[in-house]
């Protein structure tokens, strides 16, 4: 356990701090900065990279959505569920911390920038209202999860399963960062809204609940419709 716990505090480090971190320093440096699509695509490359690093000791969860959504589909155990989120949320703060260490030494830094945080209503980066941010975070974790059942299933091609759960990060992300600058993680919310506080904290309910509850959508619909392990 112990192992794993190190495994999912790493890995979910590296996603907050190679995701958030390219949102933060890299998406609108002048002239050279990397936009939607380089942030996008930095947070599909942080889960693909651990996933094929440490998933084989912990399973490579690195979200407490995907842990609830495969304790849903019966892939794993609810005893170990609070032990994880616990490191997940952990390593996610900690990325946060550094993140904040390195961003600040910039003369112009400033929280109010949003730090990469997520939100609804007037922090959304496209103003969209709290139903579309609820809908968008449990439409898209709830497919986060079918992508990973469906990929480590049994008689799912073995070895590949990380680059299709990272480029199905990488579509959400594409899709979803002008709406709610894209969860479907309650860690990564959690440690970017602690350090931004205020209206990050009071919205970041919605950053557990949707992803939550769109991961349970996952596992049962998987379960229900689309298992090829039986």
């Amino acid at each position: 356990m112990q192992k794993k716990l190190a495994a999912e505090f790493f890995g979910t480090f590296w996603l907050v701090l190679g995701g958030c971190g390219s949102a933060v320093l890299a998406a609108a440096f002048p002239q050279l900065g990397i936009a939607f699509a380089g942030v996008a695509l930095a947070f599909g490359l942080t889960v693909l990279t651990m996933a094929y690093a440490v998933g084989p000791i912990s399973g490579g969860h690195f979200n407490p959505a995907v842990s609830v959504g495969l304790a849903v589909a019966g892939r794993f155990s609810w005893g170990e569920l609070i032990p994880y989120i616990i490191a997940q949320v952990v390593g996610a703060i900690a990325a946060a911390g550094v993140l904040y260490l390195i961003a600040s030494g910039k003369s112009d830094f400033s929280l109010a920038g949003g730090f990469a945080a997520n939100g609804y209503d007037d922090h959304s980066p496209g103003k969209y209202t709290m139903v579309s941010a609820l809908i968008c975070e449990v439409v898209m974790t709830a497919m986060f999860l079918l992508v990973i059942l469906g990929a480590t299933g049994k008689k799912a091609p073995p070895g590949f399963a990380p680059i299709a759960i990272g480029l199905c990060l990488t579509l959400i992300h594409l899709i979803s960062i002008p709406v709610t600058n894209t969860s479907v993680n309650p860690a990564r919310s959690t440690g970017q809204a602690i350090f931004v506080g205020g209206w990050a904290l009071q919205q970041l309910w919605l950053f557990w609940l949707a992803p939550i509850v769109g991961a349970a959508i996952g596992g049962i619909l998987h379960n229900a419709l689309l298992s090829h392990d039986d």
